[in-house]
């Protein structure tokens, strides 16, 4: 069965986020915290991720993206905030 992921990344101060959709949370993450990639992420060193979600329906996971991209920061921060209150790095627990 896939499996796709909703994910959400900051930067070391936590000041900027960053939210993206995959299928191999783990590769994709690797993938941003060695700047695979010359983007968003590269350029403001969101490198740590904060936050994320499990589906197994991709168009569920893609609404749910598209969904927290349209909220306010402050929101994104209490979701956050409820499940990794001191915004620790989830990288190693997902390897």
């Amino acid at each position: 069965m896939k499996e796709y992921y909703v994910y959400i990344l900051t930067n070391h101060s936590n000041s900027s986020l960053y939210i993206g959709v995959t299928n191999n949370l783990a590769r994709r993450v690797y993938e941003h915290k060695n700047n695979f990639v010359d983007s968003f992420t590269n350029k403001y060193k969101i490198h740590k991720l904060v936050y994320f979600e499990q589906y197994q329906d991709v168009t569920l996971a893609i609404q749910r993206e598209k969904q927290l991209k349209g909220w306010t920061r402050n929101k994104k921060d209490e979701l956050i905030n409820k499940s990794n209150p001191r915004w620790d790095d989830l990288y190693e627990i997902i390897l």
